[in-house]
């Protein structure tokens, strides 16, 4: 199963419309979608070297976009659903603690968790739920996008065979780091 998903994925990488596919993933997945551009990202850098550094600005643009958009779920959303629970329950002083807290450390945690394998959606929605600064917000989300998606990049054009054969000759390996990793990243956030 594992192997047909991997061979269609690369399929969809060579396709004429992939851009466009990667541009989607990473927009929806920065707000409301759950899985990460990154397989269709190293898919598509594997079957394409020579387009590496399109494909992570594609996917940091499509990816910041999307979190602009996250920022407006949780900034519209929370004020809408949310605002009259925490109201009901007497919860006002621990929301505004919240609020400083991110108003505080804000900048630093979207650095940190836009970096790893903790969906991104959950640092967008935060950050307009504690309405952050959306222009500190979105100059974070470029760096730190940014920094991921070309990291990915420059691997993958640097070790694109090795990385390729390596990836074919264990696949359940790789797919279980990758589980791995994300679950790591969400014990992280748990206990950030």
């Amino acid at each position: 199963m594992l192997r047909r998903l991997y061979d269609r994925i690369l399929a969809l990488a060579g396709h004429p419309l992939a851009a466009w596919a990667l541009a989607a993933v990473a927009f929806a997945e920065a707000s409301f979608f759950p899985i990460p551009p990154d397989p269709l990202l190293a898919a598509m850098c594997l079957a394409r070297r020579d387009r590496v550094w399109r494909y992570a600005l594609i996917c940091t643009v499509a990816s910041v976009c999307g979190g602009a958009l996250g920022y407006a779920i949780g900034d519209f959303l929370f004020n809408r659903l949310a605002q009259p629970v925490i109201h009901f329950y007497h919860m006002e002083h621990a929301f505004e603690t919240f609020q400083a807290k991110f108003a505080r450390y804000g900048v630093a945690l979207i650095l940190i968790k836009g970096l790893t394998p903790i969906p991104y959606k959950i640092v967008t929605i935060a950050a307009g739920a504690a309405k952050f600064s959306f222009w500190q917000f979105m100059a974070a989300s470029f760096v730190t996008r940014g920094l991921r998606f070309f990291l990915v990049a420059l691997l993958l054009r640097l070790f694109g065979t090795a990385a390729r054969d390596f990836i074919e000759k264990r696949l359940m390996l790789v797919t279980s780091l990758v589980a791995a990793g994300i679950v790591g990243g969400f014990i992280v956030l748990i206990y950030l």
